[in-house]
This record gives C-alpha cells, structure tokens and sequence, in this order.
C-alpha cells in the first residue's frame, strides 16, 4: 500500500496582509456579527480598533469595554470627527448603509461596507459613485471570498487541478437560528438578499460572471412571521457551458443536516463542506478533497484546513482594504465597483423568480 500523492505545492488560503495593518478603525455598529466576528478577526490579526457607536449606546459601551476600543461615540458624525479614524467599518442593516457611506465619503474616510451593499440596486450605484467621488477606498464584507475550503478551491483551480471547470454545486439543507437576527423576519427579500449571496458572490469569484441566472424561491410550511423566502434554488449559465447550482433549505429540521461545495472539471474535481453551517455559529472547520487525473482515478487527497469563516475571513475583507489604500489601488478582491456584479446577479434571481424566467444579470441596472 502506498501513501496518497502529495501536492506540488501548499493550498494556499489564509489572508495576505500588506506591510501596514495599523490604520484607525472606527467601527458604526456593535451587533452580533461584529462582536463573534469582525472584533475576534481584527483582535488575531492585530487591527488597531479605535471608536465605535451604535443606535444602542448601551451596547457600543459594553462591546468597548469587552474589547478595549478606547472611544465611543453617541452619533455617526461623532466617530467620522476623530482624525485617527481611517477607516469606517459599516457593520449596519442594506437600508441604512447609504446615509453612513454618505457622511463617511464627506468625511474622506475609507470603508468596508457590509453586505449587501443596499438592498436596491440604484443605492448601491450611488454608494460606489460616492467613494469614487470622495477618492476613497471602498470594499465591501463579502468575507466567503476568505473562507479557507473557498480561498482553497479558487488556488487549486488556477493551478489547473480539475482542467477546465464544467459543473459547480453549492449544497445547503440545515435549521439556521433566525432569532438571532429578529429584525430580518420582515425583509421580504430575504434568504438570497441574506445568505445566498454569499454563495452567488463565492462562485462569481471562481468563474466570472455568468450568462444567465434562473431561480426559484419559497418558503417553509411553518416559518411563521419570517415573510421572505427561506428554500431558494437558483442556476448560473456559464458561455463555455460551465453551469453551478446554488441550493439552500434553511428549514430542515429532521434530516441530517448538510453544507457542501462540489467543482467538477475535466481532469478532477474538488469537494468539501462549509463548516460554518454545521450548528452555526459554533462550526468547525471546513474539509476539502481533492481528485485529479495529475495523480490517477481514485486517489483522493485531504489538506487540512485550520481556519473557519468565522471569524478568521474576516481578516481577508479588511486586510484587503488596508492592502488598496497602502498601495493605492482598488481592493483586489471585495472592491464595491466589483461586488454590483453580485448584486446584479442577486438581482436577477429575484427577477428570474417572479417572472418564471432565465435573466441575463445585464438586466439589472
């Protein structure tokens, strides 16, 4: 018996950070996903966190406090006055993102903008053509781009592992805790618009952006007050025939749960799961397997992944952002021009569901 084949290289995953990652970060908004997430991933990578403010200031004191960020501040325009304030981490509802990035470009601050950007596509034009404006940096917290079996998969494709990509699934049936986010249970654009994107963004980031987008979209017998859709499947059309399914059940609550990523191409393919999706927000790291016709059909290898979405992508989002301004160039990956493609695509899957119809993602703008 012999031991499985080793790559020619590592799997490359983790963020790259320029050689400057002390820039002021004033954070506006200290909910959940800011203090299990963005803190926990700027604290490892050594971000330097210097103000927040939140609508609840009884919150933005607390989270001060449990991360020694050393100003708070009762209002937006409070924060964006404190010259060590660099960059704005915008960490807000879609709806409430313009009127921040609109005081944040008047105060020449640079941004990471969350995700989604606006929830109508014309504000997030507007929110682009604010930074350009402003001559700022803009990126926005499409962290999966950072997601280690993701970030993975992209290296091994351009290394050529599976040849030419011909077939992508994004596979997700579990129970999401919704209580954790009460506010989205009256968003009736809700599962894409939310968590899908992630995936639609992840696959944009693999292959480009595609043709055609076809979504269906529905919603669980006993979701209650939720209003949007929560069982959405949804195909891209690739030119070169390539196509990727993105299916997604946020109700099952009897089957095992599942969250797996499977890219096939003409010489291997790469599988894995999304380990964040398993009890979430707990998780685990993801896995990843490999095939190709470089080692022979039936050898299979198994790189380690010690990373999770989240926090740790989190890194990758700001680093980003700090590498663009250090070097004065757009975000390389999460840059906000970049990410309307994703919203068009977003777009046209609600589009393509109310009007029973495959839509070109040129469609939307």
């Amino acid at each position: 018996m012999t031991d499985a084949p080793q790559l020619p290289f590592s799997v490359e995953y983790k963020p790259r950070l320029g050689s400057k990652i002390d820039y002021g970060i004033g954070i506006v908004g200290t909910g959940g996903i800011v203090q299990y997430a963005h803190l926990i991933a700027y604290k490892k990578a050594g971000f330097r966190v210097v103000a927040c403010t939140d609508l609840n200031i009884e919150t933005a004191i607390k989270v001060a406090a449990d991360h020694a960020i050393p100003h708070v501040y009762t209002s937006v325009d409070d924060l964006l006055a404190n010259p060590d304030v660099q960059i704005v981490d915008i960490a807000v509802p879609p709806w409430a993102q313009l009127s921040i990035v609109e005081k944040a470009a008047a105060a020449k601050k640079h941004m990471l903008c969350q995700k989604p950007l606006s929830d109508t596509f014309a504000e997030a034009v507007k929110i682009v053509e604010l930074g350009r404006a402003a001559g700022v940096k803009q990126a926005v917290n499409q962290q999966m781009r950072w997601d280690a079996g993701i970030r993975a998969s992209k290296h091994l494709i351009e290394q050529g592992i599976i040849g030419q990509p011909t077939d992508a699934q994004i596979q997700v049936s579990v129970a999401t805790p919704w209580h954790m986010w009460p506010w989205l249970a009256a968003v009736p654009r809700l599962e894409v618009t939310f968590h899908s994107i992630h995936y639609l963004d992840s696959l944009r980031y693999l292959f480009g952006n595609p043709d055609w987008v076809t979504s269906r979209h529905a919603r669980y017998a006993n979701q209650g007050v939720v209003k949007g859709e929560t069982k959405t499947i949804t195909i891209l059309d690739y030119a070169d025939g390539l196509q990727a399914l993105v299916s997604v059940n946020h109700y099952n609550e009897w089957a095992e749960p599942f969250a797996t990523f499977r890219f096939i191409g003409t010489e291997g393919a790469i599988t894995g799961t999304i380990g964040l999706m398993y009890n979430y927000p707990t998780g685990r790291p993801d896995s990843l397997e490999i095939t190709s016709a470089k080692y022979g059909k039936g050898v299979t290898i198994t790189p380690t992944l010690d990373e999770m979405w989240i926090p740790d992508a989190f890194v990758g989002t700001m680093g980003s952002l700090m590498h663009a301004i250090e070097t004065d160039s757009e975000p390389a990956d999460n840059s906000a021009a970049d990410n309307l493609n994703t919203l068009r695509v977003v777009n046209a899957a609600y589009l393509s569901a109310s009007e029973n119809r495959s839509v070109r993602p040129s469609e939307v703008n």
